[in-house]
């Protein structure tokens, strides 16, 4: 039996369909890997590489920091930001994450809204990530 598996950034549905199971990163410092018939669950997850497999085959998305919610046969993953590894852009990255610490850096001098600072580090933390998961699959 599938799992339904959603996975939900604050500006849209990132992905949603049947996969046979799911290994994310968690805050415990370990992965999990959910398959069908999981116990209920919600915790925090951390920034990293999400993998499911669909007929044993496996996929991966970059996601940033949030929580999963297991309950039944359905995975919901509310996170930060998640990109498919097949869409990220390496020639971008480096780049991206120097433009949001630089513009990190600028805030926390000027005293910037604690919610400007926070958005800024989410998207300096994501373009890590993004770079990581997007070594380790081209490696």
């Amino acid at each position: 039996m599938p799992l339904k598996l959603e996975i939900v950034t604050p500006e849209r549905q990132v992905f949603s369909d049947m996969v046979d199971h799911v290994v994310l990163p968690t805050e415990e410092g370990g992965e999990i890997d959910v398959l069908p018939g999981h116990i209920p669950l919600v915790t925090m997850i951390e920034p990293g590489e999400l993998r499911f497999f669909r007929n044993q085959s496996p996929e991966s998305i970059a996601i940033d920091k949030g929580f999963i919610e297991v309950i039944g046969d359905e995975v919901r993953v509310l996170t930060e930001a998640a990109i498919e590894v097949n869409q990220i852009d390496a020639s971008q990255l480096e780049d991206a994450r120097q433009e949001a610490e630089r513009a990190l850096t600028e805030a926390q001098e000027k005293g910037e809204d604690p919610a400007v600072l926070e958005e800024l580090e989410t998207r300096a933390r994501f373009a890590v990530v993004q770079k990581i998961v997007s070594e380790s699959k081209r490696g």
